[in-house]
């Protein structure tokens, strides 16, 4: 890998959802133009698509303030990752005085966007 990193980027952290439900949404839009993306991420009723369609946006936002040369339908989602984050642990009380432990799950969202057409060293 180069040690020059390309794109904007945007992360968020710590946000309570679980990763496994987070990354199937993340999937339908990696790689896809950012005006297309933003599309299907706004007509999903799931939770992770909101969270992920905020990071997506902030990352687009970066990139349009820091190069005013660029367009919205100029960029695409380079890269979008789901990681894993802490767990809270709760107990969940339950019945004859027994007591359970809930989970949970948390996970950060980090973009990177960039603009079509660019070529990259790989």
């Amino acid at each position: 890998m180069a040690n020059t990193k390309t794109g904007y980027r945007a992360t968020s952290k710590w946000l309570i959802a679980s990763p496994f439900k987070v990354r199937p949404v993340a999937d339908l839009v990696r790689a896809k133009p950012y005006t297309e993306a933003m599309a299907v991420l706004e007509n999903m009723p799931h939770k992770g698509a909101k969270l992920i369609r905020k990071v997506v946006a902030s990352a687009a936002a970066n990139a349009l303030n820091k190069n005013r040369k660029l367009g919205e339908d100029m960029l695409y989602i380079k890269e979008l990752r789901i990681d894993e984050g802490p767990r809270m642990k709760r107990i969940w009380f339950r019945a004859r005085g027994r007591a359970d432990m809930q989970l949970r799950r948390m996970c950060h969202i980090s973009c990177v966007v960039d603009e079509i057409g660019k070529k990259t060293e790989a």
